[in-house]
């Protein structure tokens, strides 16, 4: 039995069900996708039970793999490159376990965290121009966003977390960001864990992540009780003229 919930499994299991199977080994299954999402030429997706691929069929075509030779991520990924298509860079893609789920969604916020709204337009307007421009493109955290809950210290706004609906599914892609001189004082960690109960409670599926070589926001995910599920990666589709 899998450790998430059915709606991760479902979710994955859908993208990449579209295709034909191109090849087929021990550990990686790729497929070649006429209706593949158009953002993307090529996608692969790294579990500990195994890995698959999906290719457009012009991508596909343009690999130069051998005929009969299993392939494996690796392999995929140097034949990707050889053939000026180089994956992205993979994505950590965590999820709550399923029997840690019920509990999360009961839990009562810390109290110096709630639930963020208009009313807070300037605070978290203040929020902003504290962070570096860095900091903001890599957590893209909105107020906007389907939800957004922020952690206060002495009336300020410290910490913020959004989440937004990942492609029109019961997936929530959350995002968080601490003011530098407020790290390490558990304040991700509490507004996280708020957020991720809020969707939950209205029967969302809470989504979390960060590059392989974020250490920090690894560390984060641990920390407030995110499983790892797979690592996700990605060739873009060429910009449109």
């Amino acid at each position: 039995m899998s450790a998430f919930s059915s709606v991760v499994e479902d979710y994955w299991r859908a993208a990449f069900a579209g295709g034909r199977a191109h090849r087929r080994g021990p550990s990686l299954t790729v497929s070649v996708d006429e209706s593949l999402d158009p953002r993307f030429r090529a996608t692969l997706l790294e579990t500990d039970a195994g890995a698959c691929a999906a290719l457009t069929p012009e991508l596909a075509a343009a690999l130069a793999l051998p005929p009969d030779a299993a392939i494996d991520s690796a392999g995929l990924r140097r034949a990707l490159a050889q053939a000026g298509a180089p994956l992205w860079g993979a994505d950590c893609v965590f999820y709550f376990a399923a029997e840690r789920q019920d509990e999360l969604a009961r839990e009562t916020p810390a109290a110096h965290v709630r639930r963020l709204g208009a009313d807070d337009a300037a605070a978290f307007a203040r929020f902003e121009a504290e962070a570096s421009e860095h900091d903001l493109d890599g957590a893209a955290v909105a107020l906007d966003h389907d939800a957004a809950f922020g952690a206060f210290a002495d009336g300020r706004l410290v910490c913020a977390a959004s989440m937004y609906r990942w492609d029109d599914s019961a997936l929530m892609d959350l995002g968080v960001l601490t003011l530098s001189a407020q790290r390490g004082r558990g304040h991700a960690r509490a507004v996280v864990r708020a957020l991720a109960g809020h969707a939950l409670r209205h029967g969302c599926e809470p989504q979390y992540r960060c590059q392989l070589d974020n250490a920090a926001s690894i560390a984060l995910a641990a920390a407030a009780g995110w499983s790892l599920y797979a690592r996700w990666d990605c060739v873009p589709a060429p910009p449109r003229d």
